[in-house]
């Protein structure tokens, strides 16, 4: 019994000598400490600070491999910065720190977070950039992307692109590039390689976003790199010459194939510098020269300087220079420039004479003159010119080579001098009397000379004769060679008649004394004739007089007198003959009437002519003159008579003439010339019935409009040949088939005529459908009963009015296509017009074109891309300007017309339209829609087959041709030390499409390192699949920035999992307003233990900045505080709590295991202090006693409430139902659901084995007073827990309280 007294006295010996000296602790936040990397060496970092409840004084230290960052002062906690942080090196790591009282060493791990500062400016991956662009490379198209990284975090590692300056700077180049938040430069503006600059420089640089160094908000700023842009020509311009003018001079005489000049041009795009060709395209004068392919003009044919006098002795040559191959329009790239080409003179004319006068020669080579006239009066003075001479020595060469000598020659020589004796280029000859008494007219009348024109340089010459007539003096009387002449004329010849020429005087005189002039001195007949006074001719003066009959010889006195008044005369005997002037006379007049048919004609004229008997002058002649029946007659040439031929018909006679014939009898002498009387015979045929009527034609066809009532059909015409109106009237009757429909109405015409007019009734219309033509049968007599009758047939055409409106023919309408960017031209379709009507005259007229772009009217782009021709044809007018990107369907409103149409009815056809379909050509490059998105990717968060990054392209083709496929081309990850390692397979994409944009979504393959830190740069290419021809391609290189796991935040929320996953956006929003990144939300869910825990589900996330760095816990905390409003909005979403994952996951599991430890040091005590009590001790009867009656006591008080099972006070046992005897109160009530398990070493009473007393008989709400505690130390958390429960079941409330001393629950 003592053995058991013992252990219980001995046990709190050994737990007041164990709990002597308490150890001291770490206030709670000596966990970790945050400092920025931009500390200061020597500056006070923290302080170490502890508690020791006996206030025994402390030392402190740090310990551990990065202890070397530290210096502490042992006695006071204060540590100082020894090595400077860098958080770029090392963003944590943890050094040991611990305090000890003398008694105790306590040690503990802290963590060192070192706080990024904005010590580092962003560095471009490589410093040497190039690249070359077309000249053609469409606005806003990509030119080329950068990339620079910041080792910083948050917004001291977000970069900024700018560009610092363009070179060349110009006002055109200023704002020709801009760059984007993701480093890829885009170009502005439309560049040219040879009107703007062939290469531009850009100075590029990058800053980051700015953060705080050294408690200041700085901006870092990257060295600046330079982008060398070179620009690639292309065919758009045309060549150039080297010069702007080009002269040169070539003698006329150089042989084919000299070279005179060398043109040279050059290709307007200098990047290219295609090869020109040269031809002439115009010249003054043709053939004369041409070109080789050098350049080279040259000689080509026979040159003439004196054939461009009038053109200043200059060839115009037009040289067209072309280069080889056409420009990026399909077209010819060419350019003209007019060669002025001088032809100099060489002495290759001799001297030539004109006859004209200096300012009116021409001196064309076929007015050149060999012979010359003049005249001079005979011994002239000396230095007279012969006069009527015009001549003019010419040498169309120039300079000495046009200057020429001029001398005399011929067989008069000696008595002429020639002026002037030398002259050039042109000059006017005279040729003067040199010795006068050569000059004789007596010896000679006509004088010979030669002037001779002689060449200075080459001694070429000309000769031309000149012919000198001289001129004589009065010195002879004029003579007659005959003093008598006789002279026959006819009696009243003409007025003029000449009667003698040959009567001359002669006179050896020439000139004015050589003149002769003639007269007839007065006398008889000088009134009937006269004398030409120059030539002497005598002619009848005045015909009436010269009458044979009168007066048959006439003598004239002829006189001639020549200039000096010298005069002699001849004798004119003139006989006058006879002539037949007198014609035949006729005696009486002559009517006679006859009746036609049995009639005859008896007549004979009676006639005498004056004329002297026995002569054919008076001997008669009768003839019958030609009329419309003379040849029914005849008339005896001698006696006169007159008779008809044959029967006489009245109806055979003009009814004009009323049956008379009038015939016209000819009597004539035989005399010359002729004389003849006319006399007419009046013969008057009498009628009888003897015709019938006659239509004028054998048939009659007319026309006449339907629907057109009481109109004329057409008139039929018959006449009867009878002369008299009782035999001649005519009637008209109609019959045949329709003749009802029509009415014939007669007029006399005249006599023996009549016409029917054929009328259509006004109550009468034709039909041309019902009957399209009538055979009539017109019919026409006389008045005789005993007459005949006579028909004609009528053939009436009932004419088609043109009333119906032409159509247009579907078939011609189907749509037809057109292929873009000049691939089709000419005529493309044709447009079909018709029309039912007979006389139609159609046209096909282009009323309207409508553009559309995707069913978008796109206006009036497409107007003159097509016309169509009246015949209906359509053509391509611009075949280069259609864009199936502009315009990809046309439509030709068109319509037909009928020029012909009756006004009355609708000329036009209902309006048809040619659809034309615009079919793409594949002229286009795919190219990449600008991102200002920044990928990033989370090892953690990536799965295989996940999107991780997507790109947008767009190609303005149609079909294949704008149909696009990505595929990756090469996937490289950049270190963050700049290491770059080439990843094959790691990465797809896929396309898709949507509208008419292309999306390439790039999908993960297999797991990512998330050990790896670093960028993945992945280029990717979208490539169109055209039908025909080569694919176009594009490429651009994406950026996706890897964040690592360590940066990783958890939010705690007060509220459940579900709620939280409710109001997500809206955390998401607010957070993403407080830190201005993207929030990549891991993972919520609940907390599974609340017993330590503030929240009741927690959140964790990434908070990433678009250049791949994410923010810290200690970040996050400062940017949510400094934002209020996202703090309050936070706040009210039930946030509680910001840490990391590990932090709030370990805090727990620490706390468990040293309970563990302590209650395991705890029972190993105990288990030696049992075996003591065994051994020395034994058990107290009075404690037996007492246990008896407590197990009465509770087996009488738990009736009803527990089942009937033992419950030993005192012992760990619990009961069934979970119920603590000693408390009575369920371990659920406890809140250590995180310790309960199906073990019954999980139900441990935390009061056993303790030496307390319980008195059952006391009243059951009593409790047990506590031993007297020597301190007061705080509320003891497990008696708080518990005073503060309820616990019963069936509405029962026990407020049991009891307190161990001995097992204290503050040092959890």
């Amino acid at each position: 019994m003592a053995w058991p007294w013992l252990s219980c006295l001995l046990l709190p010996v050994l737990v007041v000598s164990v709990a002597a000296n308490v150890a001291p602790t770490f206030l709670l936040n000596m966990t970790s400490v945050t400092l920025p990397e931009d500390l200061p060496v020597g500056a006070e970092a923290f302080w170490l600070l502890a508690q020791d409840l006996d206030q025994d004084p402390l030392t402190y230290g740090i310990s551990g491999p990065n202890a070397y960052f530290f210096t502490v002062t042992p006695a006071t906690g204060e540590v100082k910065l020894a090595s400077p942080l860098d958080y770029e090196t090392r963003y944590w790591f943890s050094v040991t720190i611990s305090v000890s009282d003398g008694h105790n060493n306590v040690k503990k791990e802290m963590q060192v977070i070192v706080e990024d500062r904005n010590d580092n400016a962003p560095v471009f991956q490589n410093t040497g950039f190039s690249t070359n662009i077309s000249e053609t490379l469409p606005v806003c198209s990509v030119v080329f992307s950068v990339l620079a990284t910041d080792k910083d975090t948050g917004s001291a590692g977000a970069v900024r692109y700018y560009i610092e300056e363009v070179i060349p700077s110009t006002g055109d180049s200023k704002h020709l590039f801009k760059i984007l938040s993701n480093g890829s430069i885009i170009l502005s503006g439309s560049l040219s390689y040879n009107n703007k600059s062939a290469f531009y420089q850009l100075e590029l640089k990058a800053c980051d976003s700015g953060g705080l160094y050294n408690n200041s908000f700085i901006m870092q700023c990257s060295s600046p790199v330079f982008l060398s842009i070179s620009v690639i020509d292309q065919p758009d311009l045309d060549p150039q010459f080297v010069r702007e003018l080009y002269l040169a001079s070539v003698a006329e005489d150089a042989p084919q194939g000299t070279s005179v000049l060398k043109v040279e041009a050059v290709d307007g795009d200098k990047g290219i510098n295609d090869r020109v060709s040269y031809s002439i395209s115009n010249s003054t004068r043709p053939g004369w020269f041409n070109i080789g392919p050098d350049g080279v003009i040259r000689v080509s044919g026979s040159l003439d300087r004196e054939q461009l006098l009038e053109e200043d002795e200059e060839v115009q040559v037009q040289v067209t220079a072309t280069e080889v191959h056409p420009n990026i329009y399909g077209q010819e790239a060419k350019v003209s420039i007019w060669v002025m080409l001088r032809v100099t003179d060489v002495n290759d004319h001799k001297p030539e004479f004109f006859n004209c006068s200096l300012s009116a020669c021409t001196f064309t080579p076929q007015e050149a003159q060999a012979n010359f006239t003049g005249s001079v009066d005979e011994h002239a003075s000396t230095r007279i010119p012969i006069d009527g001479l015009t001549m003019v020595v010419y040498d169309p060469d120039k300079g000495s080579n046009g200057t020429f000598l001029l001398s005399l020659g011929g067989p008069d020589a000696k008595a002429f001098s020639v002026s002037p004796e030398r002259a050039a280029g042109s000059a006017e000859v005279q040729v003067l009397v040199r010795a006068p008494s050569l000059v004789d007219y007596e010896k000679q009348t006509v004088m010979l000379v030669q002037v001779v024109a002689i060449d200075s340089v080459s001694r070429n010459s000309s000769v031309a004769l000149v012919t000198i007539h001289l001129r004589d003096v009065n010195d002879h009387r004029p003579t007659f060679p005959h003093s008598l002449y006789n002279l026959s004329v006819f009696e009243h010849s003409a007025n003029g008649f000449v009667v003698t020429n040959s009567s001359h005087a002669f006179d050896p005189d020439t000139g004015e004394g050589g003149h002769i002039t003639y007269s007839l001195l007065p006398g008889n007949g000088a009134d009937i004739f006269e004398v030409d006074p120059d030539t002497g001719t005598v002619t009848v003066r005045n015909s009436e007089l010269l009458d044979r009959e009168k007066q048959a010889m006439y003598y004239l006195t002829l006189q001639a007198t020549d200039g000096g008044n010298l005069s002699s005369s001849t004798t004119l005997q003139i006989h006058v003959l006879d002539i037949n002037d007198n014609r035949p006379v006729v005696s009486g007049s002559y009517n006679i009437f006859v009746q036609e048919e049995e009639g005859n004609v008896s007549v004979t004229i009676q006639a005498h002519d004056d004329d002297q008997p026995g002569t054919n002058n008076s001997r008669l002649y009768f003839s019958l003159l030609p009329s419309p029946y003379s040849h029914n007659f005849s008339v005896d040439p001698d006696t006169g008579l007159l008779r008809n031929l044959g029967p006489l018909d009245r109806e055979a006679i003009d009814p004009a003439l009323g049956g008379r014939i009038v015939l016209t009898v000819r009597v004539a002498d035989c005399g010359v010339p002729v004389l003849s009387t006319e006399v007419n015979v009046t013969i008057t045929v009498e009628d009888i019935n003897d015709n019938v009527p006659i239509f004028n034609q054998s048939s009659y066809t007319f026309l006449v409009r339907e629907r057109d009532p009481d109109v004329l059909v057409g008139v039929v015409k018959a006449w009867d040949a009878d002369q008299t109106e009782a035999n001649n009237r005519i009637s008209f009757s109609l019959s045949g088939s329709g003749a009802n429909n029509f009415m014939l109405r007669g007029f006399v015409l005249g006599s023996g005529r009549a016409e029917g007019q054929l009328w259509l009734p006004s109550d009468v219309s034709l039909d041309y459908e019902t009957q399209a033509s009538f055979n009539l049968t017109v019919s026409a007599e006389n008045p005789d009963p005993q007459g005949a009758e006579a028909t004609a047939g009528i053939f009436v055409s009932v004419e088609d009015v043109n009333d119906e409106p032409p159509t247009l023919d579907a078939a011609s309408l189907r749509g037809i296509r057109v292929a873009e960017n000049g691939s089709q031209h000419g005529l493309v379709a044709e447009v079909v017009a018709q029309d039912v009507d007979t006389t139609s005259q159609l046209e096909v007229q282009l009323v309207n074109v409508i553009c559309t772009k995707a069913g978008n009217d796109v206006g009036s782009l497409c107007h003159g891309w097509f016309s169509v021709l009246a015949n209906g044809s359509v053509l391509i007018n611009q075949s280069e300007a259609i864009d199936y990107e502009t315009c990809d369907l046309v439509t030709l409103v068109v319509r037909a017309y009928d020029l012909t149409t009756d006004p009355r009815f609708q000329a036009y056809s209902d309006n048809g339209r040619l659809l034309i379909t615009i079919e793409d050509v594949n002229d286009n490059a795919p190219y990449f829609l600008p991102e200002n998105k920044t990928f990033v990717i989370i090892p953690e968060l990536v799965m295989p087959n996940q999107q991780v990054a997507s790109v947008r392209a767009r190609d303005n083709d149609s079909g294949n041709n704008g149909a696009i496929l990505f595929s990756i081309l090469q996937v490289d990850f950049i270190t963050k030390d700049g290491a770059v390692i080439p990843f094959q397979d790691f990465f797809r994409v896929s396309t898709s499409s949507k509208a008419n944009m292309f999306i390439g979504n790039i999908e993960l393959v297999t797991s990512l390192d998330s050990t790896l830190q670093g960028t993945y740069q992945v280029t990717v290419q979208a490539q169109d699949r055209p039908s025909v021809g080569p694919a176009l391609k594009a490429k651009i290189t994406l950026n996706l920035f890897t964040v690592d796991q360590s940066y990783r935040v958890r939010l705690q929320f007060s509220t459940n999992k579900e709620e939280v996953g409710a109001n997500t956006e809206e955390i998401k929003a607010a957070l993403a307003q407080a830190t201005r990144t993207t929030v990549y939300i891991v993972d919520i869910k609940d907390i599974e233990s609340t017993a330590r825990a503030r929240g009741r589900s927690y959140l964790d996330a990434y908070f990433v900045f678009s250049n791949g760095s994410a923010l810290t816990l200690d970040q996050l905390s400062a940017m949510i505080r400094d934002d209020q409003d996202s703090l309050t909005q936070l706040l009210q979403l039930g946030l509680v709590v910001v840490g990391y994952q590990e932090s709030q996951e370990s805090d727990l599991p620490q706390l468990l295991s040293s309970i563990i430890i302590g209650l395991g040091v705890a029972l190993l005590l105990v288990i030696v202090i049992m075996t003591t009590a065994l051994v020395c001790a034994r058990k107290s009867y009075h404690r037996k006693l007492r246990a008896m009656k407590a197990a009465k006591e509770a087996r009488r008080t738990a009736a009803g409430v527990m089942p009937s099972v033992s419950a030993i006070p005192g012992t760990n046992m619990y009961t069934t139902e979970r119920a603590n005897p000693m408390l009575n109160l369920s371990t659920k009530d406890l809140g250590f659901e995180s310790q309960s398990s199906s073990s019954d070493l999980d139900h441990i009473s935390l009061n056993s084995l303790d030496n307390n007393s319980v008195d059952l008989e006391k009243d059951k709400q009593e409790t047990k007073e506590p031993l007297p505690s020597p301190t007061e130390p705080d509320a003891e958390p497990l008696s708080v827990v518990l005073s503060g429960r309820k616990a019963g079941t069936g509405g029962q409330q026990n407020e049991l309280s009891f307190t161990n001393a001995g097992l204290d629950t503050t040092d959890l």
